[in-house]
């Protein structure tokens, strides 16, 4: 995401660069292309108005700094102006000091709001608390077997039944949540095609009657300044808590994400990145901004691998590339891991400098599944011991993996460089702590 506005603001930030200083000239031209990148990235006229003003008399308003460039001054005063712009602080769910708390989903229909229903359920799970979902979806064909499914595979429980009465499924579901001891009830409402009155009233309704503690209104990122004309009217109507961007990894031009906060004055909550139940994150308006202008998104990063960290496969791990006995079944399941970390393309995003890299290069989920189907092609033994794949075994796990022998001869090379490279880091990582030790036994004696 925001690839196109990233390359055109770096783009912007030339005319800065380099200089002795910040002049008349120089910011206004600049102030001036990152005012067009941002409109064609679909964010809202006033909203990038309102940022390039700012930015503009603050890089006028500063005296040069020693310490620093002009391009990284002006990068800076950007970077403080998006976050400004996107909401500042990260903002959390409220929840009720009198259990369940109530969150009711809102939006039009192909948003994903079933979907991010089911995800929100799971997010919750994870952190501890104990999830219902409600199926207040009931005119749209098939809306409460999907979110019987998705419930399902996260094993959360969901109310419904099988009258088309959505103020009934809301009321009852609170009664079960709490006969449950439910702490948390997800309410998902139907959409529609477009904002109607029927839908306002009815989302209105279930509001008042069940008290809701909070109502989300999810909006597709995709869709653009349309996103944020909608998410407009719904709030003069229901007075919703906070947004959901959805669809994130999609191809969009981040437009809705910088402009939403700004014209409804409500923070966005939550941002989407896919289809997976795990791709769902708090969004927060720093890392957000540090992404558009391509800094990644590291902290995210490592909080993503955190989640998957395993402390004693981690330690395990540790001791075979020290005793350099890392293998292709060791390999493998590192795969398994990074990918429980969400897609390719978000984690490379967040990754500083790599998007721009990488160029338009397509980078998505299946890339990978031709090396897992050449090691799940080979026995046991080959895995534990790529050294024994020779000519035969190397043409039978071609043969089994659907691949040609070249791309087995390549992935059993790219290994080996691998674990060489490996060996080399860890003979580093040993003298660095030795030399440490040798610090700290000697005081400040200098070993050369």
């Amino acid at each position: 995401m925001f690839e196109d506005l990233s390359t055109k603001l770096e783009s912007a930030f030339k005319s800065v660069s380099g200089q002795a200083r910040l002049s008349d000239i120089n910011v206004a031209e600049t102030v001036r292309e990152i005012r067009r990148a941002l409109l064609d990235a679909d964010v809202n006229y006033e909203v990038a108005r309102s940022l390039t003003s700012a930015v503009k008399e603050k890089a006028l308003g500063q005296g040069g700094l020693a310490s620093v460039t002009p391009g990284q001054q002006f990068t800076k005063i950007v970077y403080d102006e998006l976050v400004s712009a996107l909401g500042q602080e990260q903002e959390e769910i409220t929840f009720s000091q009198v259990p369940p708390t109530v969150i009711l989903i809102a939006g039009l229909q192909g948003s994903g709001k079933t979907t991010f229903s089911a995800k929100l359920a799971k997010w919750l799970k994870d952190q501890g608390k104990n999830p219902m979902l409600a199926a207040a979806d009931v005119y749209r064909p098939a809306a409460v077997d999907q979110l019987r499914t998705l419930a399902s595979d996260i094993d959360v429980p969901v109310h419904s039944i099988a009258e088309k009465d959505a103020l009934r499924v809301a009321k009852e579901a609170v009664s079960e949540a709490k006969k449950a001891a439910r702490d948390v009830l997800i309410i998902d409402t139907a959409g529609r095609m477009h904002v109607d009155e029927h839908m306002m009233d009815e989302v209105s309704r279930i509001r008042q009657t069940v008290n809701a503690t909070e109502v989300l209104f999810v909006v597709d990122a995709m869709t653009g300044q349309d996103a944020v004309n909608t998410a407009r009217q719904f709030n003069k109507q229901i007075d919703f808590d906070g947004v959901v961007l959805t669809k994130l990894d999609g191809d969009t031009r981040g437009g809705a994400a910088i402009s939403i906060r700004n014209v409804v004055d409500k923070p966005i909550k939550f941002v989407s990145t896919g289809e997976k139940m795990d791709t769902i994150s708090p969004f927060y308006p720093d890392r957000m901004a540090q992404r558009i202008l391509g800094m990644g998104d590291v902290v995210t990063l490592v909080e993503k691998a955190q989640e998957q960290y395993d402390e004693v496969q981690a330690r395990k791990l540790q001791s075979k590339l020290a005793s350099n006995s890392f293998n292709l079944e060791d390999f493998y399941g590192q795969l398994q891991q990074i990918k429980k970390m969400g897609s390719m393309k978000d984690l490379v995003g967040m990754i500083p400098g790599m998007s721009k890299q990488l160029g338009d290069a397509e980078i998505d989920d299946d890339t990978m599944k031709p090396v897992e189907a050449i090691i799940n092609s080979m026995t046991i033994e080959e895995r534990r011991n790529p050294q024994i794949i020779k000519g035969s075994r190397r043409k039978r796990i071609a043969q089994g993996s659907g691949t040609t022998v070249r791309e087995v001869n390549d992935l059993l090379k790219q290994f080996g460089q691998m674990k060489k490279m490996m060996k080399t880091m860890t003979k580093m990582n040993k003298a660095g702590r030795a030399m440490e030790g040798l610090k700290n036994l000697t005081g400040k004696r200098k070993f050369h």
